[in-house]
């Protein structure tokens, strides 16, 4: 599995399309939604599944640009980052698909149509198709490109999973599967983030040998004492290419609530890098400026912008969680 900042040929998304799921944030989300894919089809193709005609000509309307394709999918919500499969290349840089089992989180949200979205788009993209036998979302795993794989055990050596609690056995298929030589456990992730702590929430990495995180900045953190722990185990990792991990860190977006003051998992590391830009999710925080600025510094090939995740954020991820790259491989 390649890195991120690795070539595209696409990203993958789907459009915000079901009321009863995101009641009165769904016109913010597509309006962010368009945000995004506009800046990400500044320098790649965008694929966006429709589950209907009728979404199909919402989605055209608000994503004009001509690198956008739709292809008509149905699906139970919008996070490809877990649904859709993952992408492979092999040595000669050809790519494959990997079509991992889905079942809602751990049982959480089984939303008609999800568990089939993987197959239905490694389909379309017609490559080489890896089936997995365990459940595996996107979000739970973060990669260097070199080896090197991160992970938390409150998601990958979670009961609802795949009912597997040794560390070793988890390693075997899951290092096997991704094409990776070396996994880097963290604890956990943050509260009341209904994925059982996915890295992509708590650590990314900018570059091999660098991971960015995140660190409190106020006493109210409800992550405080997580976010400083995650700190301390990181700067002790060794990667696949044997060097000490160097870490990054950014602020956290600190305590952000929904209206009824239920702490939402609010993370500016769930950002998302393309081929041109990388787009930071922003809260409305005090420290927004600051982490767009310092993600940027870390992508200074790519422009950096903010856009506004609050209402994407209400159906439990950010910009991350709602992407797939597809590598470009070799040309």
């Amino acid at each position: 599995m390649p890195a991120e900042w690795d070539a595209h040929a696409s990203t993958w998304l789907a459009w915000p399309s079901h009321a009863d799921l995101w009641g009165e944030d769904l016109a913010p989300a597509r309006e962010a939604f368009a945000e995004l894919v506009s800046a990400i089809a500044q320098g790649e193709s965008v694929d966006i599944l429709v589950p209907s005609p009728a979404d199909e000509a919402l989605a055209r309307a608000a994503v004009p640009s001509q690198r956008a394709r739709f292809h008509s999918v149905p699906f139970g919500d919008i996070w490809l980052r877990d649904t859709a499969p993952l992408f492979l290349l092999d040595d000669s840089g050809t790519p494959a698909t990997l079509v991992c089992r889905f079942n809602g989180w751990g049982g959480k949200f089984v939303l008609a149509y999800d568990d089939r979205v993987a197959g239905r788009v490694a389909d379309i993209v017609g490559a080489r198709r890896f089936d997995c036998p365990f459940v595996l979302e996107g979000g739970s795993v973060e990669v260097d490109g070199e080896g090197t794989v991160l992970l938390t055990k409150q998601c990958l050596l979670n009961a609802n999973r795949n009912n597997q609690s040794a560390v070793e056995d988890v390693e075997r298929w899951l290092l096997g599967a991704l094409g990776a030589s070396t996994a880097l456990w963290l604890e956990r992730g943050l509260v009341n983030d209904h994925t059982d702590g996915h890295v992509d929430t708590i650590a990314r990495f900018a570059r091999p040998g660098v991971l960015v995180l995140m660190e409190p900045r106020s006493e109210d953190d409800p992550n405080r004492d997580t976010l400083r722990q995650i700190v301390r185990d990181a700067k002790t990792l060794v990667d696949a290419r044997g060097r000490r991990l160097d870490v990054v860190c950014i602020p956290s977006p600190g305590r952000v609530t929904t209206d009824d003051g239920t702490v939402m998992p609010a993370s500016y590391v769930n950002y998302y890098v393309a081929n041109a830009s990388v787009v930071v999710p922003t809260y409305g925080s005090r420290w927004d400026g600051e982490a767009v600025e310092r993600i940027g510094g870390l992508f200074p090939d790519r422009r950096t912008i903010g856009v506004d995740a609050r209402a994407i954020l209400t159906g439990g991820g950010a910009f991350h969680c709602i992407t797939q790259q597809q590598p470009r491989g070799a040309k």
